[in-house]
């Protein structure tokens, strides 16, 4: 290769100079637009920011793994999202950077070194003859553009002249104002996501809190600047209560966020509908601003949030402050019956006595309240809490339901066993009336995406649960289980050989029905022999456990029931229930019970606390956009040549109209430009 050729070949391109032509591409900013949508469509189809539990109970344990890598449950804020926002604020910026200062030359240009004879190849264009001399034709041409609102600028090429006119030079605003506004909007959202926070974290050694800890006992690095731009915390403030610490959800963890002022809880409102949602709740609350002392008395509610100091207090929700509990542990083994107090405090854990397990209690919630859904027959299923900010916030509009009944206050716990596996628990205050008989209703489900399943206890004569307890506790006595075999065989068999066989039979239908309930006689009998068995089992179980009840009775010092006595229907009506409880026992995943008898409740309010300035920034952006896309669509550039050059004593004219949109408006001011500028010339024309 000769060295002539050596030095005519390009040289390379250097390699930021290739990712800069990248990054600012069309193609780039698009393919980003689109990974955009694809992530807004995700985060509005897909219900963000709920537990983990829920999505996999939706997608499955295999489906939750892949899906958790990308971080869909929260898509806003996910590490790629906030990349592709980043990326195409850098995109957009460049783009701006390398084509904005051409549009601002390109406005203030009239374009006036324009040559007079390449006006004949515009698709609009006339030429005329006049009897005026050039400079009193230039004059009047340029007035005549002036009135029609064009700005001009006249160049003089000897004797000839070459007017230049525009107007609507504002539409290449319109693109400018367009991609600085996805700029804008894009920087605001950023200010407003978590990025700050993960900044914080990345940059200031930041710390998320994993462990259970007073907030006073939190290290510096899980606390965020008082100054920090932006954030987005909760605070749970219980009646009587003072906080001026946000919580900010961080990863695993969470940090704290200190709060320019104080906020304290007089007082927590909330009111009801008669279906039990609540139609509106509110907090009495006093600010003291930290750095000057001052403070003063503010309602807080939903839609109408407090501002103070750059950041915003919103009522978000409600909860339980702390409410102290008072409850009866009934042991649901064995054969003890009598109950042992216990007290607790919602939202904290507690232990029962040894003699009931020891087992580990997580008082999760209290409802004073409590409108339930009895006329479909099924157990009532509690309103969770999102459901009842919902009713405030959204329509409370439903349907009218003849089976809503008030069932009274109830108490939500876990039993956490030795093994670490919890069970969730609903057990209400007061029985229920179903089917004519009051029932407690104790509730139980293995997760909170899973319907209550409610072991119905009937009540006894004094509104307790103590009779039946009673009968469960003799019935996993086997010398009482014999008694009252033996008590029904003498009752409903003659003496001798029949006699011991019904009193066999007895107990050991007995025996099973307590171990295994009515699903161990089934299971024991063979397939085609078990209608027939249970038909002959569940009398005999039932007349069985009536006298077990007397034996029950008698060992409390109570009477024995009187079969024909005015009473007999409903201790008919307790016993054929109790049966089915006692049947069912077998299936409750726990060896005790907790009733709850009395409380004192304590409210508190949860508040949303935000500084967001991204919003104004978004508005800003917003603005902008609707600035560009209202030049872009509806200012037209519009651009007019008039080269007037001597003629016979006159002057000759050619005249060239162009537009970047050619549309019916645009071909008709041609025609008005073409006829005025005929009518000022007096002569004769080739119009084209």
């Amino acid at each position: 290769m000769s060295r002539a050729a050596v030095a005519s070949s390009p040289s390379p391109r250097p390699l930021g100079a290739d990712v800069v032509e990248l990054l600012g591409s069309m193609r780039f900013a698009i393919s980003l637009l689109v990974f955009i949508c694809v992530a807004s469509l995700i985060g509005t189809v897909l219900p963000q920011n709920q537990s983990a539990n829920a999505y996999v109970d939706q997608f499955g344990p295999f489906w939750f793994a892949v899906f958790d890598q990308f971080s869909i449950w929260h898509v806003y804020n996910s590490v790629w999202f906030l990349l592709i926002m980043a990326f195409l604020v850098v995109s957009t910026t460049l783009c701006v950077l390398r084509n904005a200062p051409k549009m601002l030359r390109d406005m203030r240009s009239f374009r006036e070194y324009v040559r007079g004879s390449s006006l004949r190849a515009f698709h609009h264009r006339v030429e005329l003859s006049s009897d005026l001399p050039p400079e009193r034709a230039c004059a009047e041409v340029g007035a005549l553009l002036r009135a029609q609102g064009f700005r001009y600028r006249v160049r003089e090429d000897g004797d000839s002249r070459m007017v230049a006119a525009k107007k609507g030079a504002a539409n290449r605003l319109g693109y400018i104002f367009a991609h600085v506004a996805i700029v804008v909007i894009c920087l605001g959202g950023l200010l407003d996501s978590e990025l700050p926070v993960r900044l914080q974290t990345w940059l200031f050694d930041k710390q998320p809190v994993t462990g259970n800890m007073l907030i006073s006992e939190v290290p510096e690095s899980g606390r965020l600047s008082a100054r920090n731009p932006s954030f987005r915390a909760n605070m749970l403030v219980p009646d009587g209560k003072q906080s001026s610490v946000g919580i900010v959800a961080a990863g695993q963890g969470v940090l704290l966020q200190p709060l320019p002022f104080t906020l304290k809880l007089n007082k927590f409102h909330i009111d009801y509908y008669d279906t039990g949602m609540p139609s509106d709740f509110r907090s009495d609350v006093t600010v003291t601003d930290l750095a000057t002392g001052e403070s003063f008395d503010r309602t807080i509610q939903v839609n109408e949030p407090l501002h103070y100091r750059g950041v915003t207090v919103y009522q978000s929700s409600f909860d339980d402050g702390g409410s102290t509990l008072q409850l009866k542990a009934w042991p649901l083994r064995g054969g003890g019956a009598q109950p042992v107090e216990v007290a607790g405090t919602v939202g904290r854990e507690g232990r029962l006595p040894a003699s009931l397990g020891g087992l580990v209690v997580d008082y999760t919630g209290l409802r004073v309240i409590n409108v339930e859904n009895m006329g479909d027959g099924q157990g009532p299923q509690p309103t969770d809490v999102v459901e009842h900010v919902a009713a405030v916030t959204g329509s409370a509009a439903r349907p009218r339901n003849d089976g809503l009944r008030n069932v009274g206050p109830s108490v939500q716990y876990r039993l956490i066993g030795a093994d670490g596996q919890a069970h969730e628990f609903n057990q209400y205050l007061l029985p229920v009336m179903i089917e004519d008989v009051p029932m407690f209703l104790l509730g139980v489900r293995n997760s909170a995406s899973q319907p209550y399943r409610y072991l119905r206890v009937p009540a006894d004569g004094q509104g307790t649960m103590a009779e039946f307890m009673r009968l469960r506790a003799a019935l996993d006595d086997a010398g009482l289980r014999d008694q009252a075999a033996r008590r029904f065989a003498e009752r409903n068999a003659p003496a001798g050989e029949q006699r011991e066989l019904m009193f066999q039979a007895a107990r050991g239908a007995l025996r099973t029905f307590a171990r295994d309930g009515f699903n161990g006689i089934i299971d024991a009998a063979p397939p085609d022999q078990r209608e027939k068995i249970l038909n002959f089992a569940v009398p005999m179980i039932q007349l069985s456990l009536t006298e077990l009840r007397d034996l029950a009775r008698a060992g409390a010092g109570e009477p024995a029931l009187d079969p024909q006595g005015p009473d007999a229907e409903r201790d008919r009506q307790w016993m054929r229930q109790a049966v089915l409880a006692l049947a069912t026992l077998p299936d409750y995943p726990a060896s005790v019970a907790l009733q709850l008898t009395g409380f004192e409740q304590v409210q508190a309010s949860v508040f949303q606390v935000a500084r967001s300035p991204g919003k104004t920034i978004v508005y800003i952006g917003c603005l902008l956009l609707v600035l560009g896309v209202f030049s872009m669509f509806y200012i037209r550039e519009r651009r007019v040549w008039v080269w007037i050059r001597p003629q016979d004593g006159g002057s000759a004219w050619l005249a060239a109209m162009t537009t970047q949109r050619r549309t019916l408006d645009f071909n008709h001011e041609y025609e008005r430009l073409r006829d005025a500028l005929r009518r000022l010339s007096g002569g004769p024309d080739h119009d084209v």
